[in-house]
């Protein structure tokens, strides 16, 4: 079977009956159990037989369309309802705060309580909200090992990495070419930290969008017949607490917020690297 970059990815292959057959609860704790490892996705009994042969061949899952992200989200609220919010909170590095797990999302908390309710003071943006509970529920806990590494590095994020830089890192880059404090005030805003020469860049700022999934944004200013440029890096210890699926969303729903903080605050997302105040 090829690797499923997240859950949803095995989700949406079954019949979402909830028939307890194969043993697990529901069918998206069974989805979880095979994205973990441990479980077949052949214990499913009710799985479409010709999907079967095809997911032993090694054929690919196909992408999960953006329009069912929402599900997704959905879907994710329901399993961390039955959350062990305590066991969860030491492997995630979290904490129990009235009776929520409670997490720093770039020094914002967030939080799930025992009914798979979302809690933040921001508003839940869902892909965000996403990568958040993916990573409470399904994140293995690994700390961080203090190297760095591109998105198309990361297991799973070669066929993506094109999206990525259009979706993540061109917005970013657009903000940063337009907005001489666009590194500032993200680092003032989401408790960052500026890291001087790191990979030879002109500036990088080290953000914690969860607390064991570090990401680093890079950016070369233009000089010398040189245009800008500007590229995100993970920590290679990402894949173990979140799936692929999840760390593009999760710079996905970064550079949206980035985007949406510069318009309320009168500027317009620059084309071409100029700045336009509304």
């Amino acid at each position: 079977m090829a690797k499923p970059k997240n859950v949803m990815e095995i989700f949406k292959l079954l019949d979402k009956s909830n028939c307890r057959d194969c043993g697990e609860k529901t069918c998206l704790a069974f989805a979880g159990a095979v994205f973990q490892g441990r479980r077949p996705i052949s214990d499913c009994p009710r799985l479409d037989a010709r999907i079967a042969a095809r997911l032993a061949d090694g054929a690919d899952i196909p992408e999960t369309p953006e329009n069912g992200q929402k599900d997704y989200l959905e879907q994710l609220k329901s399993a961390a309802a039955g959350l062990d919010l305590a066991e969860a909170a030491g492997r995630t590095g979290g904490r129990l705060v009235n009776g929520r797990l409670t997490l720093k999302v770039c020094g914002r908390d967030f939080a799930v309580d025992a009914r798979g309710r979302i809690h933040t003071d921001i508003h839940v943006n869902h892909w965000v909200a996403a990568p958040f509970l993916g990573y409470v529920l399904y994140g293995k806990g690994v700390d961080p090992k203090g190297v760095w590494a591109p998105f198309r590095e990361l297991p799973g994020g070669r066929e993506r990495a094109g999206l990525f830089e259009k979706r993540c890192e061109e917005p970013m880059k657009r903000l940063a070419d337009a907005l001489p404090d666009f590194f500032d005030d993200i680092v003032h805003m989401f408790s960052g930290r500026r890291v001087d020469a790191l990979f030879q860049a002109d500036i990088s700022v080290i953000l914690d969008p969860l607390p064991k999934v570090p990401l680093m944004i890079s950016y070369w200013k233009p000089g010398e017949g040189m245009a800008s440029s500007l590229h995100l890096f993970f920590d290679k210890s990402a894949a173990d607490n979140l799936a692929i699926g999840d760390i593009f969303s999760l710079g996905a729903g970064l550079s949206q917020m980035f985007t949406k903080l510069a318009q309320r605050h009168g500027f317009a997302e620059a084309a071409g690297g100029r700045r336009t105040k509304r």
